[in-house]
């Protein structure tokens, strides 16, 4: 699972506008740690589980309220494409791009 590893440039669709962030992926066996960075802060992956280059987690958010997000994404090369779950918002879309 060490090919998912690395430092994503990502931007998630949400119903605030598009939302830029970093989103890290450390691979350990058959799940990853990490975080995902951006402008409202820094979440932490939580239960990170991967299967070849199919990830899924689970964020806590705080800001700008307190709700566990559902993510899952596949990373095919250096792109990465998912879905963020945010509750009674639907699922946002998240792409990214490996950093060099």
């Amino acid at each position: 699972m060490s090919q998912v590893d690395g430092n994503y440039d990502c931007v998630t669709k949400s119903p605030m506008g598009d939302q830029k962030s970093v989103f890290t992926v450390n691979s350990n066996g058959d799940s990853f740690t990490g975080q995902n960075a951006g402008a409202m802060g820094s979440l932490d992956v939580e239960n990170g589980k991967g299967d070849g280059n199919k990830l899924t987690w689970t964020m806590n958010m705080k800001v700008p309220m307190p709700m566990t997000l559902e993510c899952e994404a596949t990373i095919d090369g250096d792109t990465l494409t998912g879905t963020i779950k945010a509750g009674p918002f639907g699922s946002m879309a998240m792409t990214g791009t490996r950093q060099a």
